[in-house]
C-alpha cells in the first residue's frame, strides 16, 4: 500500500511524520516512510495553486500511489463548524478564475470560456467520487470547499465570495489538489481542519495549534486503516 500525504507546509502534518519511522530523505520537498507494509511519503507543495499543482502532477507521474491524501488548514465560512473541528472536502471550486465586471464576477463558466461539464467539471465544480466505508472516514462532516490564491479578509469581498459560491470552508490549494488528482485518475481524499472564521483579518480569534493538533491526530487515525 503506497500513500502520498500532500500538505502546503511541513508544520502542518509534522507531528505525522514525527510518529512515523522515517527511512530514507531524498529531496527536500519529499520523505519516505515505512511501516510494515505501507509506505507513506510526504510530499510539500507550497501555498496556493500553482506550486501544488505543478509539485503534484510531477509526483503523480513519477509514481505510482493507492491512495492521495491532501492534509491541512482552513478558513470557515460556516458558523456551524468549531475551530478545531477536521472536516472531509467533498467538493471544492476554483474561486478566483474568472473576470470581474464593475461590481461583479464572473467565473469562466458563466461567461462561457469553458464548459461546466468539461472533466473533470461537474457543473463547474470538482467532486470526489471515492467512497470509503470506515468509521474513520464516516465521522468526519463532509464540506464543499472554494480555493483561492487570497485568503479573504475583508468584509466587502467575504460577503461577495459567500453569496456567490455558498461554500462551508476556504483553502489555497484544495482545488488544484482536486483537478490534478482527477486528471491522473488516482484515489483521493482531502481533510482540513479549521482553524479560523473567514472574517476581517484578526489572528486573535485563530487557533492553529489547535488545528494542526486535530489534524494530525485524524490523519494518524486514516493512516492505521491502512497498516
Amino acid at each position: 500500500m503506497k500513500i502520498l500525504i500532500v500538505s502546503a507546509t511541513e508544520k502542518e502534518i509534522l507531528s505525522v511524520k514525527k510518529n512515523l519511522k522515517i527511512n530514507v530523505s531524498n529531496a527536500c520537498m519529499m520523505k519516505y516512510t515505512v511501516v510494515k507494509d505501507l509506505v507513506v511519503d510526504y510530499l510539500i507543495t507550497g501555498a496556493g495553486c500553482t506550486f501544488t499543482t505543478y509539485a503534484l502532477s510531477q509526483k503523480l507521474q513519477a509514481k505510482k500511489y493507492d491512495l492521495v491524501i491532501n492534509a491541512g488548514i482552513a478558513g470557515s465560512f460556516n458558523a456551524d463548524l468549531k475551530i478545531g473541528d477536521v472536516v472531509w472536502v467533498e467538493r471544492d471550486e476554483f474561486a478566483g478564475l474568472g473576470i470581474e465586471e464593475g461590481n461583479n464576477f464572473y467565473t469562466l463558466f458563466d461567461k462561457n470560456f469553458m464548459d461546466p461539464n468539461d472533466f473533470p467539471f461537474n457543473n463547474g465544480q470538482l467532486e470526489n467520487p471515492n467512497r470509503f466505508k470506515q468509521n474513520v472516514f464516516q465521522s468526519l462532516q463532509k464540506v464543499k470547499a472554494i480555493t483561492s490564491d487570497i485568503t479573504h479578509g475583508n468584509e466587502k469581498s467575504i460577503e461577495k465570495i459567500k453569496q456567490k459560491f455558498s461554500a462551508d470552508i476556504e483553502t489555497m490549494e484544495g482545488a488544484a489538489f482536486f483537478y490534478v488528482c482527477l486528471k491522473e485518475d488516482v484515489q483521493f481524499m482531502a481533510i482540513r481542519a479549521i482553524s479560523n472564521f473567514v472574517e476581517e483579518r484578526n489572528t486573535q480569534h485563530w487557533d492553529i495549534p489547535l488545528a494542526i493538533k486535530n489534524l494530525n491526530h485524524k490523519l494518524l487515525e486514516i493512516i492505521n486503516v491502512y497498516k
